[in-house]
């Protein structure tokens, strides 16, 4: 009997090494690539910097004076809108700046997906932010949505500022 036992005993450890072994493979052969998520982090990167583009050029067609420039290298790749403005109070003269930029950030060894935008409003940084998430775990409807509340709060408080 307890050779029949020690066998048994022998052969399920045996089986639970073999089952482990299958299942930490599985698990690396699920595991991303560096390449694939250098390929994904591209691939939410133009799909983005379309979006980006489009808002920032809303913006700045509400507003007259405004031009717009892309925005592209190891800053990231996005867009911006600006304007400098001169104003001549009591004969003195004092120039003001605003400037919308919205960009994706380079692949790095982060992996992660990350969005900064950064507004000012006659010379006034009214915000600077990043938002970013794991390439493999991202949710573009969720960038989407930040990149348009951005630039819709950016033309908010630059139509207040401007205003007064």
């Amino acid at each position: 009997m307890s050779d029949d036992f020690e066998s048994r005993l022998e052969s399920a450890i045996n089986r639970g090494r073999r089952r482990a072994e299958y299942q930490a493979s599985e698990e690396r052969r699920k595991e991303l690539t560096e390449e694939d998520l250098k390929r994904l982090h591209a691939s939410y990167r133009l799909t983005l910097s379309e979006k980006i583009e489009k808002a920032v050029h809303q913006v700045a067609d509400h507003f007259p004076g405004f031009r717009t420039e892309s925005v592209f290298g190891e800053e990231g790749w996005g867009e911006a809108c600006y304007r400098d403005d001169l104003r001549l109070d009591a004969g003195k003269r004092s120039n003001l700046y605003s400037r919308l930029e919205i960009a994706i950030r380079p692949y790095s060894d982060l992996r992660v997906l990350d969005l900064k935008g950064k507004g000012t409003v006659l010379n006034r940084e009214i915000f600077n932010r990043s938002f970013y998430a794991k390439i493999a775990e991202v949710d573009p409807d969720e960038f989407a949505q930040l990149i348009d509340t951005w630039a819709i709060e950016y033309a908010e408080l630059y139509a207040a500022k401007s205003s007064v």
